[in-house]
Order: C-alpha cells, then structure tokens, then sequence
C-alpha cells in the first residue's frame, strides 16, 4: 500500500499574515512523508495574489509567484485575480521565474494558441511508480478575459478533453478547480473518474471534505484560514484507492512560524517602499466624501457617459495635504474594482436613482464582488439634477428631463454588476467593462488634473 499526501491552499488574497504559519507546517509535513517513504504534492488553486496588498501591487503579482517558488509547490492554478486583475503582460510574465507547474486547461491567447508558460494537464509519478493526472480550471469569466487580451474555452469541455488524453494513463485523477462549490459538485456528479477536485473561488472550506459519487471534495476557505490537507491511501498492486480523506488544518491554532511578524511587516514595507514616488501634490487635504465625487465625476468622462453612479465607500479615507504617493491612493482605494457602463432605459434609471435614496447604503457591510472595505456607503452621482415638488421628485440628465423610453449610458463600479444591489442594472444586458484600469488609476489622474 502506497500513502499519498496532498497539501493545498487557495484564495489567500495576499492575507500573508497567515502565510508563515502554512508554509511552516508544509516544510515540516513534507520532511515527515519524505522520511516515512510516503509521497507528497503542494498545490495552490489560485487567488493567491491581491492587487490591494502593496506587496503584490507593487511586484505585479510576481512577488507572490515568488513565495509559492521558495515552498516549492509543485503546480498551482490561476485564479480570477491572477487572469483579470492583471494588465495582459503581467499575467504573461507572471511566472517567467517558477520551477512548479502552471496547469490551466481553458486559458488561451486571443489567436487560440495555448500560452507557453501554462500546461493543461501534468502526470506525476511517484517512487512507487503510481500515476497523478492533475488538471487545472479556471472560472468562466469569458468576457473580462477577451477585453484584456486572452480567450477561455468553457471549464467542463476543457476537462472533458484532458480526460480523454489521460485516459489509461493514470491511476489517480485530481482537479484544480477555481470554478466554485456549484461547479464542483456538479464536476463530481459528471465526471466520475475524477478522484479528487481541490476546490477554490466561493471560498468554501469543506472541513472533512465532500464525497460525491467518485469524487471527494476539498477546500480550504479564504485568506490562508486554513490549510488542506488530502490522505490517499492507494494499492499498487491491484490499481485501486483503497481510501480517500480530507481535512482542514485552523491556522489560528498552528504554533507561530519562526519570525512571523518581521516576516509579514517586510512584504508590508517593501511593497510600500516601491510605491512610495510622488504621483501629485495637493495644496489642501481632501476629505473621502470629496474624493469621492471627485471620482464619480472622473468616471462619467472616463466611460463617455450620461450619468455616473457610484458609492462613497469605495474611498476609505481622507488625503492630507501634500505629497501623494501611489501608495497613498492604493491604502485608501484598494479594490480591484474597474469602471463599467450599462445601458439603461429612462424608466430603468429612475428605479435605480430613487433607491439610491435609501439610508441603509451607508451602514450595508459588503463582502467580495472585489469590493475591498467594510460598507457600501451612500450612494452619489454625476449627470443627474433632482427636482423636488411636494411629493413629486423628478430628475433630470445634463439638463434634460428624463425620459422613461430613452436609452442611457451609465457608468458604475463594475461589482454593481456582479451583486444584485440594483436589480436594473444585475439583470441589464448590455455592460461594457473598462479594463485593466482600476478605480485607483482613474482617480490618480483625476487627482492630477485637480
């Protein structure tokens, strides 16, 4: 009987503070199943980078590349982080530098070529001669993608490929998968001959794993909480996995890593210490809430549109007055959040204006959907005039009163699109994104020209 360890993170977000703890565990692990003869493999499924970090800002994400090298991981996967809030290039460069695999079987390049630094699908094999296909997939965000420059092939025909390659060729089958608990319940419902799926994106945690069918489930929540842990127990001799089990290590309960603090204060300082150059000077300090409409207004140009609508939380604090770095504008604006515009009816926009009203926007938690703060904030505008009479409010675009069949062009935060804040604007149809600028860049440029 062979033991086969698998040990795997995903969705860390660049939370390092957590980081230390994990790899300390790894490192030891790994020596332990060296030592007893067993076999051992580190997989990250993705997200492991977070442009909100100046540490991963600052590197473009390759520093964290550099991390998951110095574990010696043995493949990862790309998430939607790594593949749509990256500029084109960066993603391209990510891992020049990286010894593990990259294994992604529906990423492409806009000509449909398949980019030199990622594999679809990778077999190891270990002493005792036992064969692992693993193959990688990432999340369907098909759209954002084509914008910056590469292609996706749907998740479920990639894998349903890679299968018919492997097939007779391995003893073990894993998937990882950045697709989402719904995915990958219903991966395990279609594909039986798939062992294990290491599951990422909704940041799930599975704490004793999953077994659908064939297929056992894992994943290990978000921001390194937890780390994962597969024990495959598999029979050489007669080809079969005799057991399969999952657990989840609480990384609060893991001892401290040696120097843990000085480790996560120096990613902290030298990504701080890179973004540090002056971007522009201001000559009286800027409260948020100006800030924040200085944005709106910025956005409305920027996505040459009607009316800009957008939430004051999206600023996080004040500036002083002075110089200001990138830095700077990244601690008070750190989402990967990118401009959007919808198209709307006039009857649509008055829906969507007269909800912003509501005082419950400014004490609304939010989670995800990029946003990088606590709460949403109240709702502002640009392009929009209000006209009150007794009970009546009407309103009125650049001058014009709003009318209920005209078509108009609205610019918003792309995570309206993606949470169903406004219905109107979840279930329009025709959304332009703007990328890979983000929030943060628009208002640099802004800020300059103020």
């Amino acid at each position: 009987m062979e033991n086969i360890h698998i040990y795997h993170t995903n969705d860390l977000h660049s939370h390092f503070e957590n980081w230390p703890r994990i790899t300390e565990l790894f490192r030891k692990r790994k020596q332990w199943h060296t030592d007893a003869g067993d076999a051992v493999f580190l997989f990250d499924i993705g997200d492991h980078l977070d442009l909100s970090h100046p540490y991963t800002e600052a590197t473009q994400g390759r520093g964290n590349a550099s991390l998951l090298e110095t574990e010696q991981f043995d493949a990862v996967t790309i998430g939607n982080n790594e593949g749509i809030t990256l500029p084109f290039d960066a993603l391209d460069h990510l891992y020049d530098h990286a010894t593990y695999d990259v294994i992604v079987a529906n990423l492409f390049y806009a000509n449909g070529a398949r980019p030199d630094w990622c594999i679809p699908h990778k077999i190891y094999v270990t002493d005792q001669g036992t064969r692992i296909g693993v193959i990688g997939l990432t999340a369907y965000f098909h759209t954002l993608y084509e914008l910056l420059g590469w292609k996706l092939s749907v998740p479920f025909q990639a894998l349903r490929e890679q299968l018919a390659l492997l097939q007779g060729k391995t003893d073990i089958i894993v998937v990882l998968s950045h697709l989402g608990i719904n995915d990958d319940e219903q991966m395990a419902e279609n594909f039986p001959e798939v062992d294990i799926i290491l599951g990422a994106h909704t940041h799930h945690i599975l704490h004793q794993g999953k077994l659908i069918k064939n297929s056992l489930l894992a994943a290990a929540g978000k921001y390194g909480q937890y780390a994962g842990h597969i024990e495959i127990q598999y029979d050489p001799a007669t080809k079969k996995v005799l057991d399969k089990r999952a657990e989840v290590y609480d990384t609060n309960k893991l001892p401290l890593a040696n120097k843990e603090e000085e480790y996560i204060e120096n990613l902290y300082l030298e990504g701080k210490k890179t973004l540090s150059e002056e971007v522009l000077s201001l000559n009286k300090p800027l409260p948020k809430q100006e800030i924040a409409q200085l944005l709106c207004d910025a956005v409305l140009t920027w996505c040459n549109a009607d009316v800009s609508i957008l939430n004051e939380g999206l600023i996080l604090d004040d500036l002083n007055k002075g110089s200001v770095s990138f830095y700077d504008l990244l601690s008070i604006c750190p989402h990967p959040i990118n401009p959007c515009t919808v198209i709307l009816t006039g009857a649509e926009l008055k829906e969507v204006l007269t909800d912003m009203k509501r005082d419950s926007w400014e004490t609304l938690p939010v989670k995800g959907l990029g946003f990088r703060g606590t709460l949403m904030g109240k709702m502002i505008s640009k392009g929009v005039q209000t006209e009150v009479e007794g009970q009546i409010t009407s309103y009125r675009i650049n001058g014009q009163k709003l009318d209920p069949k005209t078509r108009y062009t609205v610019a918003i935060p792309d995570m309206f699109t993606f949470g169903d804040f406004f219905p109107s604007i979840y279930r329009a149809t025709e959304k332009q994104y703007f990328l890979p600028e983000f929030m943060r860049n628009i208002l640099a440029e802004a800020l300059k020209r103020t």
